[in-house]
């Protein structure tokens, strides 16, 4: 009762107040990470964790003020914890921070000591993969006395937002089923496939003709991202209108469940092609083929691993049995799905499918048991994720925008995004609200993240292009609740 009165007392303190502990917060964080920068580069830190603790509560801090901000203003988290990796990567690089320089250049960074690791020399590792003039930054950073404090807080950071990816689409995973999936019905079906092939369509298209020197494979795996949907923001806003019961809400929440599963598929065969060196019918094929073979063992071999596993674990408390079967499983799944080529959220969304509370009956009845898998994963999402999105910002240099070219990109990309959701509400045919129906298909949020992340790491997608798919998601996941509620008002369309 206390901490609530606390919280309820702060939310409704005066705004200049709460603004000045927000300045103070944030200015006590810079200075607290500013000060950890400076201890490791002159070698005051006698335990080598100390600065990976320092880094990663940073990102965890400054996430935390994003989220608190965007519900402030009544937006989803991961908007408010993306714009804050924005501002404090581009702030940081601008006042010169050697750990925010860093994690801007993401998987450059890794790029380039694994190349050097294999016998190129530094400088070259780094004109390789960050180019000449970034090359030569990060260097100059990493070679100084605190570079490897820095280059082990940064790959602690990646590690962790990797780990959150997998949590997420593990939870992700959880709320479908197989009886769903074969339930949700034939409108949900169409609005799903319409709803994928048409930004898959239009975003290939757009990427042709707006960007024409870059090469086919840049060009799938964008149209592959706008084909995304992130449900999460479109539910809690028909949850706010009280419309979750509709016929509009039932037949957007079934065909994002179809769309999770197809644009998994998508991103797998996409990433399978870029991986075996240039789009051909047989590599398609073969990516098809694995993907498939992949999914079959998982779903065929999947529930008999789970028998077998929690068998041996029957000596345990529910809890600990819980946790440690469902953490093996998701990584098991995670791993075998980077094994024959695909992604490791694949492998974690299988997971999530395929494993659920029943399995651990030995411990009594599923309703009985005090803590369900989803109760028990939680927590990690609530930590890892946040860092995810916050990376995720910290990576989008707003000077590309400066580009005209750039900015007009990201117009294609948003109007091909926004158009090819809009179409799939088509499919839902008469007497319901389409345009609602489109309009609730169209945010691509987290997912949309996730997919531009992969395509930066495997090197396909560059720092523009990746601002500018940022910039997709940003704009759909803002303007899909106001166009929602809008659209809810409207009377269904005649049959």
């Amino acid at each position: 009762m206390q901490r609530h009165a606390t919280i309820h007392g702060m939310s409704h303190a005066p705004e200049p107040q709460q603004r000045r502990r927000l300045i103070v917060l944030i200015a006590l964080a810079s200075a607290l990470l500013s000060a950890g920068a400076m201890a490791g580069a002159n070698g005051l830190h006698k335990d080598p964790i100390a600065p990976v603790i320092l880094g990663v509560t940073g990102i965890l801090f400054f996430a935390v003020l994003g989220r608190f901000a965007a519900r402030k203003l009544g937006q989803p988290s991961v908007l408010g914890e993306l714009i804050m990796g924005v501002l404090l990567g581009n702030i940081g690089y601008h006042f010169g921070s050697d750990f925010i320089q860093v994690l801007r250049e993401g998987p450059a960074v890794f790029d380039m000591v694994e190349l050097a690791l294999a016998g190129d020399s530094v400088k070259h590792a780094a004109e390789i993969a960050l180019g000449k003039d970034s090359g030569d930054a990060i260097l100059h950073i990493l070679s100084g006395p605190g570079g490897p404090a820095l280059t082990q807080v940064a790959h602690t950071v990646d590690v962790f937002s990797r780990y959150g990816v997998i949590f997420l689409l593990f939870l992700v995973g959880l709320e479908t089923s197989l009886d769903e999936l074969r339930s949700v019905g034939g409108q949900s079906t169409r609005v799903a496939l319409i709803g994928v092939i048409m930004p898959f369509v239009l975003g290939f298209a757009m990427a042709r003709l707006l960007m024409p020197e870059l090469s086919i494979n840049v060009d799938l795996f964008v149209a592959a991202t706008l084909g995304a949907t992130s449900i999460g923001i479109s539910a809690r806003v028909l949850q706010d209108l009280g419309e979750l019961q509709s016929k509009e809400s039932r037949v957007i929440l079934g065909a994002a469940v179809i769309d999770d599963v197809l644009g998994l598929i998508m991103l797998a065969i996409v990433s399978g092609i870029i991986v075996s060196g240039g789009f051909s019918l047989g590599s398609m094929v073969q990516v098809i083929l694995l993907a498939a073979l992949f999914l079959v063992s998982a779903f065929a071999l999947g529930p008999w691993f789970l028998r077998y596993t929690i068998r041996l674990v029957n000596r345990l408390d529910v809890v600990e049995a819980k946790m440690f079967i469902s953490f093996l499983f998701v990584m098991a799944l995670a791993w075998f799905a980077n094994l024959v080529g695909l992604a490791t959220i694949v492998g974690a969304f299988a997971a999530g499918v395929i494993l659920h509370d029943a399995y651990f009956e030995h411990w009594g009845k599923v309703h009985e048991h005090q803590f369900s898998i989803r109760d028990l994963i939680s927590p990690l999402e609530v930590i890892l994720v946040p860092i995810f999105f916050v990376l995720m910002g910290v990576q989008v240099k707003l000077e590309t925008f400066l580009d005209s070219h750039v900015l007009v990109m990201a117009g294609g990309l948003i109007v091909a995004a926004m158009a090819g959701k809009l179409i799939s509400g088509l499919g839902a045919g008469g007497g319901m609200r389409r345009l609602a129906i489109g309009i609730g298909m169209m945010p691509r949020g987290e997912v949309g993240l996730i997919f531009a992340s992969i395509g930066k790491s495997l090197g396909v997608i560059s720092d523009a292009l990746f601002s500018a798919l940022v910039l997709m998601v940003i704009v759909t996941t803002l303007v899909t609740p106001p166009l929602l509620k809008l659209a809810m008002r409207r009377a269904p369309e005649p049959v």
